[in-house]
């Protein structure tokens, strides 16, 4: 929740807390796909007025996050079966890039962050009755897990361009967090397939790395589909 506007923050800076705040909600799933976003519900929850709030919801309209009701109002974009395997391939093949190149230009302490990130994710454990804050944190392990491994491609250019896509699948992952890895088998086949890339990335082993990220990448999308072909 946006706190009461501080009185030495700027008009600016106060803007945009609501915009990141009102962005992470929509991408973390607080507000589900296609919902209705009423006024008076975001005035409450985000404590702001009017002003801020319509800013805020113009700046994700184009970002393709909310769109105009009836010229009434807002509701979130709903998610399709199009865009989410548009989303997943491209990312498929990014990640798949920069994993690739992080190989040829890792060093050892490139090796060592991919451990730790590993024993973290490890740690975090199953998402088997966990509550929507236990599964975004989880989430944010598996994250940093995989921004481990393809940091050592030291392009800030193309980790910018992955960022962009993580974000823009979000939706979609929450969709897969909360049904299908919540499911024991589904999550420890997860985990296999993370240990599986760690012993083939820190072993050198390129093709077997690039294609097991691959695959990894389009998992949620392959479990999706039934959901989205509704």
């Amino acid at each position: 929740m946006v706190n009461n506007k501080p009185s030495n923050a700027s008009p600016d800076n106060y803007a945009a807390q609501v915009l990141g705040q009102l962005k992470q909600d929509i991408l973390s799933g607080y507000f589900q796909p296609g919902e209705k976003l009423v006024m008076s519900r975001l005035k409450q929850h985000y404590q702001v007025g009017v002003s801020p709030l319509r800013e805020a919801l113009s700046r994700l309209l184009v970002e393709q996050l909310v769109e105009v009701e009836n010229q009434r109002g807002f509701r979130t974009c709903p998610v399709t079966l199009a865009e989410m395997l548009d989303i997943y391939e491209t990312r498929a093949h990014i990640e798949t890039l920069c994993v690739g190149l992080a190989m040829d230009k890792g060093d050892d302490h490139w090796e060592a962050g991919i451990v730790a990130a590993a024993h973290r994710l490890k740690k975090a454990g199953s998402l088997a009755d966990k509550t929507h804050q236990e599964i975004q944190a989880w989430e944010l392990c598996h994250h940093e897990f995989h921004t481990a491994i393809v940091s050592g491609c030291a392009s800030p250019s193309l980790l910018q361009v992955r960022r962009s896509l993580y974000e823009r699948a979000s939706r979609y992952r929450n969709l897969w967090l909360n049904s299908d890895m919540a499911e024991p088998t589904a999550f420890f086949a997860n985990n296999r397939e993370h240990e599986a890339l760690v012993e083939a990335v820190l072993g050198g082993e390129k093709a077997e790395a690039e294609a097991l990220v691959h695959q990894h990448i389009l998992g949620p999308s392959q479990t999706l589909l039934p959901v989205l072909e509704r």
